[in-house]
């Protein structure tokens, strides 16, 4: 196996641990009351890193996987590197503006919050599927 197969299936076991790791910390963020500005903040700040993060690890896959020659690979890893970046765009402003209008007692806006974590919840479990569709795939190319 290439160096380069090696670094593709490291990348890839690690953006499956940062997803993981992040979806089991974002489940127990939920029994927050999701009332205060603290607690919008937190959460908030719990997904901007793993948006963060995600996107890096999810890049240097797709670079990996392209140098390995699995561009069908590179593709699906460097689509996983857009979505975090297209959600770190949509989704920390919308629980910015969810966070401020909590500071201001409104009253739709913690019901909201919610509803937006649970939803970047979800999209973590699916991305999740797909990369751990990916090592499947890739485990089945390397035999």
């Amino acid at each position: 196996m290439s160096a380069a197969m090696f670094a593709a299936l490291g990348f890839t076991v690690a953006l499956l641990v940062t997803t993981a790791y992040f979806i089991m910390g974002s489940i127990p963020l939920l029994v927050l009351a999701h009332d205060t500005p603290l607690d919008a903040r937190f959460v908030r700040g719990f997904f901007n890193t793993y948006y963060v993060t995600a996107a890096a690890i999810a890049a240097a896959t797709a670079i990996s996987l392209a140098c390995a020659g699995r561009p069908a690979l590179a593709a699906g890893a460097a689509a996983l590197a857009l979505i975090a970046v297209v959600l770190r765009k949509k989704v920390i402003p919308t629980m910015d503006s969810l966070g401020a209008q909590i500071a201001s007692n409104a009253m739709d806006a913690i019901p909201g919050f919610r509803k937006m974590h649970i939803t970047a919840i979800l999209i973590n479990v699916a991305q999740l599927v797909a990369i751990v569709w990916s090592l499947i795939a890739l485990s089945r190319q390397l035999r």
